[in-house]
């Protein structure tokens, strides 16, 4: 079965703990509606840096990751239908899908 890659791309975690514990529960709903296509769950994405041929940026550039998952999927499609329910988009955030492609070394 394919893998594909969730890239998040959003707000960090919400000020104060009983916000913090709310977040924490939505994240770990979502995942257990979908635990059966979790291969790594992932982590969040702390500082970044964005590194070309001539230079090497901090900040991650105009979107920056905040975490990743990878996922088994049939499809495009069905990946995209798992992460349209994630918490990072109720709070503006977005969820980049793309498939994961094995290759023989």
């Amino acid at each position: 079965m394919p893998k594909y890659l969730f890239t998040y791309h959003g707000p960090g975690m919400p000020d104060g703990a009983d916000e913090q514990a709310a977040e924490m529960a939505a994240w770990g709903e979502w995942m257990g509606t979908h635990a059966a296509a979790f291969v790594d769950v992932g982590a969040p994405v702390g500082g970044t840096k964005t590194v070309s041929a001539d230079r090497i940026t901090d900040g991650g550039g105009s979107n920056p990751a905040t975490g990743y998952s990878l996922v088994d999927a049939v499809d495009i499609d069905a990946a995209t239908a798992i992460a349209k329910g994630c918490p990072v988009t109720r709070g503006g955030g977005t969820v980049e899908v793309g498939e994961a492609f094995e290759v023989s070394t």
